[in-house]
């Protein structure tokens, strides 16, 4: 069984956030035109070893592509978690969420997660690929695929490594709600759902 990556190439058509400021916010860094380092022409960027497979996207997720991945004949169970814009939250309508990065930060901040995950449940293959930009409800944003030898660590596998993407990769995501109208410029939020008063909500 394959514990651990050997090797990871970027493959990118411009890689160009490595000096990114984790501390700042999309908000101070956003306008009203994509930045060069999230221009969807400079996508998808991508970090590949023989077991791990990262990426972020514009375009909707291949699902098939990362299952065709992480199968392996040496596996006998194959976990796939998709994450989707659901219409609430809060108790408010939400009409779509939009998504940014940094994404060298992002990247590397995946792919480290991926490999410890692997170590510690020993899984054969991961796949992690997040969606930028606008997402709408129903739409896939985050997939994470596991294999691994048996069910146990594949879904113990697949729980772990998305909450870490969510507390610590350089994602956030920007809530519309369908209450105010068009014209509200969105919500900001880290990566990870919280309710009005700040609460993490796990669901």
């Amino acid at each position: 069984m394959t514990t651990e990556a050997t090797s990871s190439q970027l493959v990118s058509n411009h890689e160009t956030a490595s000096s990114a400021s984790v501390s700042a916010t999309p908000a101070q860094t956003s306008t009203s035109k994509p930045s060069s380092i999230l221009d969807p022409a400079n996508f998808p960027q991508s970090l590949e070893s023989p077991t791990i497979f990262i990426s972020l996207v514009y375009t909707p997720l291949d699902i098939p592509k990362y299952l065709q991945f992480t199968r392996s004949p040496t596996a006998g169970a194959n976990v796939l978690f998709l994450g989707t814009t659901r219409d609430n939250f809060d108790s408010r309508p939400v009409s779509r969420l939009s998504y940014q990065a940094y994404p060298s930060l992002a990247l590397k901040s995946l792919h480290a997660i991926a490999e410890d995950v692997q170590r510690k449940h020993g899984l054969e293959k991961i796949a992690i690929v997040h969606r930028l930009g606008e997402v709408k409800v129903e739409e896939e944003s985050i997939a994470v695929s596991v294999s691994s030898g048996h069910r146990a660590a594949g879904w113990k596998g697949a729980e772990e490594i998305l909450e870490r993407v969510k507390a610590r990769a350089e994602i956030w995501k920007k809530e519309w709600f369908a209450d105010t109208g068009e014209m509200e410029e969105g919500v900001w939020r880290a990566n990870k759902d919280r309710d009005a008063k700040g609460n993490v909500i796990n669901k």
